[in-house]
């Protein structure tokens, strides 16, 4: 099952085990459950701290848990982890053999000390990278306390159990049977879902912060690059983000990120947040800004207040908010929203093998998508807005050359139908006939560009008519103080390495105003 180079590495690895470890499989007559015997049989031959047993009693099959012998085991892999998904099977092996897990004191012992029951099941692809973050902060939660269970559940292998939920989008969570969460989450997501104190607890200890030299609201690559350059200054410097990385963890492949010939989205979002991490930066993270408050209102210090009620101040900020996957707006959209309606194609991809789906947008995302799709699904319907396509002309010659995909030019969605349960079709409207059509189809991948998140912004600051905060040369907004940088700006060409430039040089813009000007400490 495992090629020699991957079992070296994996033998180096359980070397760090610090007690024995069990893995208890639950097999059936397939040839998958096959596959997943080799894969345990490689597992268990590499360390004489690993034994497997097959008399598991799981329902489903095939299956596989990781366990201490003598213990009901907590982590369950209903599905083979490899792909994205290898580094979880891995994670989970060491952690549960008592390596210790890269994770803050605070949020062990807040896993440890939860109350209660709570079975995780988690709904993923193999092809998706934001699944392996849930698998992994529930794999490490069941570690940790004893009233956790976590149950990968590999969608494409278990479609049945795919279609009698109406799952269509991973990563999706139950908690004890019940719908939990859908997208990518951190151990610190999860927890301040199920430990209801924590939110209070974190806008406490939020609003007891001294005042900011620099403050940072964003953690995509602009948020990153400010923060690096303010820290480096040697002034008092905070990052406030939702999550780290924006819209990068939704990037699969990356090449045009120079240097670099070929990255993906998570692997260069951890690099940008363990660099942060390397200077004194304050971050905090699951944090959502509601209003800025312009510093000749905040007695000279520029307010930011936040959605759990708390309030940070700082002489200086800087906008790195980014953008979000921009919506059709049509009903029926938000009804059926990861009931058939994604945005991510690489990671939902998978729910839909053999089914019709649709891709809205000719740019390069929604042509990259459609060809994706086409390897996987029965059939693609590409609708775009105009008459032609955007994307490159070497995509669009692939496009046309595949036999499971229609382009349908100058549509304009109108809605979105269902059965009340999950999507079942999309009417457009011919733009020059002015007929209306429908088209019957399980799926739809919505890929027509970016919005700012710059609504909390509206009427404080100076925004374009796109919504984007407008800066000068220098990341200069109209407010003192007030700098911007990336995504959410009305900087030209949306792109990593110029986010992370324009990050730079507001920071550098920050620093210059705090040594001309008089703000009190």
């Amino acid at each position: 099952m495992l090629d020699s180079n991957i079992k070296a590495q994996l033998k180096a690895y359980l070397e760090k085990l610090q007690r024995p470890i069990e893995l208890v499989a639950s097999f059936d007559d397939s040839a998958k459950a096959q596959e997943m015997r080799g894969l345990l049989t490689d597992i268990a031959e590499l360390s004489p701290k690993v034994s497997l047993r097959e008399n598991g009693t799981a329902a489903l099959r095939p299956s596989f848990a990781i366990g201490l012998p003598g213990e009901a085991p907590r982590i369950t892999f209903a599905g083979i982890p490899m792909g994205h998904e290898f580094t979880s099977l891995v994670l989970a092996l060491l952690q549960t053999g008592g390596h210790p897990p890269k994770v803050d004191a605070a949020v062990i012992e807040q896993v440890k000390a939860l109350p209660g029951t709570f079975n995780f099941e988690t709904f993923i692809s193999l092809s998706c990278h934001n699944c392996p973050d849930v698998v992994q902060a529930l794999n490490l939660m069941a570690v940790l306390n004893p009233g956790v269970t976590s149950t990968m559940i590999d969608g494409a292998m278990f479609q049945d159990v795919v279609n009698d939920r109406q799952i269509m989008a991973v990563p999706t969570t139950y908690l004890n049977g019940e719908e939990f969460a859908a997208g990518r989450m951190l151990i610190e997501e999860i927890l301040a879902k199920v430990d209801t104190s924590a939110a209070a607890r974190a806008a406490e200890a939020l609003g007891q912060k001294e005042a900011f030299d620099v403050l940072v609201v964003g953690g995509g690559p602009a948020g990153a690059a400010a923060a690096v350059y303010a820290a480096r200054k040697g002034i008092r410097t905070g990052l406030l983000a939702e999550r780290f990385g924006g819209q990068v963890m939704d990037t699969l492949g990356i090449e045009n990120f120079i240097s670099v010939s070929h990255t993906e989205g998570p692997k260069l979002v951890a690099a940008l947040e363990q660099h942060v991490k390397d200077y004194e930066v304050d971050i905090m993270t699951l944090q959502r800004a509601a209003k800025l408050v312009p510093a000749s209102e905040a007695g000279g210090l520029v307010e930011i207040q936040l959605e759990n009620g708390a309030s940070l101040k700082s002489k200086s900020v800087i906008l790195a908010t980014g953008a979000r996957w921009r919506e059709m707006s049509v009903p029926g959209e938000q009804e059926y929203k990861a009931k058939g309606v994604c945005f991510c194609p690489h990671c939902d991809g998978p729910l839909f093998k053999g089914k019709r789906v649709a891709v809205i947008g000719g740019g390069n995302s929604g042509v990259e998508a459609a060809i994706d799709l086409a390897g996987i699904v029965a059939h693609v319907t590409l609708l775009e807005f105009a008459d032609t396509l955007r994307a490159d002309a070497v995509l669009q010659k692939k496009l046309y050359s595949l036999p499971n995909v229609t382009v349908i030019k100058s549509a304009q969605t109108t809605e979105v139908t269902g059965d009340g349960q999950k999507v079942n079709g999309i009417t457009y409207k011919d733009r020059a006939t002015e007929e209306i059509r429908h088209v019957e189809l399980e799926g739809i991948f919505v890929q027509i560009g970016l919005l700012p998140n710059t609504d909390w912004l509206k009427g404080t600051l100076n925004l374009s008519r796109f919504g984007e905060i407008e800066i000068d040369a220098k990341g200069q907004t109209n407010l003192p103080g007030v700098f911007a940088a990336g995504d959410c700006t009305t900087v030209p060409y949306k792109q990593i390495i110029i986010a992370m430039g324009a990050g730079a040089t507001a920071s550098l813009s920050a620093f210059d105003h705090l040594i001309r000007s008089s703000a009190p400490a």
